[in-house]
């Protein structure tokens, strides 16, 4: 017995996972949100000088250590690698159900978008 996706259930898949995504990267994006109000709330706001906070949130260890402890912007950062990361799993699905469908070309074409994509994240200035 083979296993095939028609377009509708491939759709709905798609449109499932897209849902998922972004409830999943808002929901991290808000949790982050309420940290930050939780320990920056009361603090009055300097409009006249601009202060960037130099967090270590480029690199995986900065990011995922800093979310489990509550660090607010590292939760928010992951909510937006979320929100990035949700088209680029559809891409990823769209090319294994082309794959399973036997579909040369949109899996080839499917392919290239995802080589694109993964190299725009991976060569990002």
């Amino acid at each position: 017995m083979r296993f095939l996706l028609d377009d509708e259930r491939m759709e709905r898949a798609m449109g499932v996972l897209l849902r998922f995504g972004v409830v999943l990267a808002s929901t991290a994006v808000l949790a982050g949100l309420l940290f930050y109000l939780q320990d920056h709330g009361g603090k009055p706001v300097q409009f006249h000088d601009f202060k960037a906070y130099n967090f270590d949130l480029r690199h995986g260890s900065g990011l995922f250590s800093g979310s489990p402890r509550g660090n607010a912007a590292a939760i928010i950062e992951l909510g937006i690698i979320l929100l990035i990361a949700t088209p680029v799993a559809r891409v990823v699905f769209a090319v294994v159900a082309f794959a399973m469908e036997r579909d040369r070309l949109y899996t080839a074409i499917s392919l290239a978008v995802l080589a694109v994509l993964v190299y725009s994240l991976l060569h990002a200035s």
